[in-house]
Parts: structure tokens; sequence; C-alpha cells
């Protein structure tokens, strides 16, 4: 039986890259939770009101990526669980390697 392709986890945008992530809110810490399919599992103890999840969410990528949290903006998802982040000045090699460690 062949092989399915890999989903990929990141994509390349005119400034950046583009990636999904599934948030559990507030969730007893603020951590990767690893990779499922074609987006990032993250869990974010700030809850789902007034936006806090949301820069819970920021926070916690910039931190991973090592960069500013101003690099990064959600562009789609912004009332959900599902969400699409975008990172700017950044290529979509350095994002994988970043993320290598959560892969399942």
């Amino acid at each position: 039986m062949p092989q399915q392709p890999k989903p990929t986890l990141v994509q390349q945008s005119e400034s950046g890259v583009t990636f999904k992530v599934r948030v559990q809110p507030q969730a007893s810490r603020n951590q990767v939770d690893g990779i499922s399919g074609d987006k990032l599992r993250l869990r974010v103890t700030a809850p789902p009101q007034d936006g806090k999840a949301n820069l819970a969410v920021i926070s916690l990528l910039a931190e991973t990526l090592g960069v500013p949290k101003t690099r990064l903006r959600i562009i789609r998802g912004h009332g959900s669980r599902e969400k699409t982040v975008q990172v700017s000045l950044i290529t979509p090699d350095d994002v994988e390697r970043a993320f290598k460690a959560f892969h399942d």
C-alpha cells in the first residue's frame, strides 16, 4: 500500500510563514503539546475571554520560535480553538526546526 504524503505544517506566505494551531484554553500550563496532522497543538492557561487566550498563544509561540511577539499575528480563528498564525521575517525551515522536537 503506498504511503500517504505527510501533511505540511508550515506554508510560505508573502511576508513569512503561516501555520495552523489547535488551542486548549484554561489548561494547567502553557506548552506546545505536539503536532497532529497539519496542526500544532497548544495548551494555554488563559481563559478564552476578551482575547486573553489569543495573547497567550502569541506569547507561547514567540518564546518557542525565539522571535519577538510583534512578528506574530493570528490571521484566522480569533474566536475559535482552530487558528491560523502568521510569522513574519522567518523561513519555513526555521519554523520546522523549532517544532521538530514536538513531532509525534
